[in-house]
């Protein structure tokens, strides 16, 4: 399967969901009061949220009386439009050595998509190393270790409940010897006991600004697609603690309300980097606005 189809597969129910909605919606009138309110509900009900939804139809006005729009096909592509805006952010090149921290709360696949980034770096032709930064959660470096074994790259762990900066500080100098070009660091998942991981990603972010001044920084969070509006404050709290340049996107192919990625990026303005597009170390892909917002549009 290519990398096109993996990506429509992954986002098929919530495309399904909301072109099928949509389409139907167009072959009605458009532009009354009636096709603003249902526009509306189907938008909201996609999980792209009440601010986002909002700034969508209101935009979308404005263009149809801007360009005097009267056609389905003129309404459907400036709402292409709009929807693809929301999602397109400029995204710089990756500049090596690179260090990516990932971040994200407990049960949204942070271990398994650090394995499938370490394995694509790799057939990048780039040399990995996985530093294992949560020390909190039991059999966390075990679990990551089988994952750097499947991607065939090095990990730097410590002792259950060992300092995590100073796993972070023993990769980066382990990375500098052996002339490893990219590190990814796991963080610790936990939300229940916010104060003191937030501390301890801010430490993590310290020890790297000290220690490799040379490394492109990045930080991405990993959100599960199924949790819908609980993703967009799950971004709000860590972008307080540390910036998150991006979102990696998993269980996609799960939901149907996949549309929270606008919500997303509208309210956080923090774009989707990665889809998760299965369970194997492959399944892992950039993400395309074009695409997404093609197959909602269009089906």
């Amino acid at each position: 399967m290519g990398i096109f189809s993996k990506i429509k597969a992954a986002i098929k129910k919530t495309a399904d969901a909301i072109s099928y909605k949509l389409n139907k919606l167009f072959t009605g009138g458009v532009l009354s009061d009636e096709f603003y309110d249902e526009l509306e509900s189907i938008l909201l009900s996609s999980d792209i949220g009440a601010e986002t939804t909002d700034s969508i139809l209101e935009s979308l006005k404005e263009q149809i009386d801007k360009k005097h729009i009267r056609t389905t096909d003129e309404v459907k592509s400036e709402l292409h439009s709009i929807m693809f805006d929301l999602l397109d952010f400029e995204v710089p090149e990756y500049e090596y050595p690179l260090v990516i921290m990932i971040a994200g709360v407990n049960g949204v696949g942070k271990t398994t998509s650090i394995g499938k980034l370490a394995n694509m770096f790799k057939k990048q032709g780039h040399k990995v190393l996985i530093a294992a930064g949560d020390t909190f959660r039991a059999a966390a470096a075990d679990q990551l270790t089988i994952w750097a074994d499947r991607a065939g790259v090095r990990i730097v762990k410590q002792h259950e409940g060992a300092d995590a900066a100073s796993v972070v500080f023993d990769a980066i100098q382990s990375a500098k010897t052996k002339g490893e070009d990219v590190i990814l660091i796991d963080t610790a998942g936990r939300l229940h006991n916010k104060v003191n991981l937030m501390e301890e990603l801010k430490k993590i972010n310290r020890i790297i600004d000290k220690n490799f001044e040379q490394a492109m920084r990045v930080n991405y969070i990993v959100l599960d697609a199924t949790t819908g509006q609980n993703a967009i404050s799950q971004v709000s709290l860590f972008n307080e603690a540390i910036d998150i340049d991006g979102i990696i996107l998993t269980k996609l192919d799960g939901t149907a309300k996949g549309g929270v990625v606008f919500a997303i990026a509208g309210e956080e303005e923090v774009p989707v980097i990665y889809v998760g597009t299965g369970e194997s170390i492959d399944d892992i892909e950039r993400f395309s606005p074009e695409i997404f917002v093609d197959s909602i549009i269009n089906g």
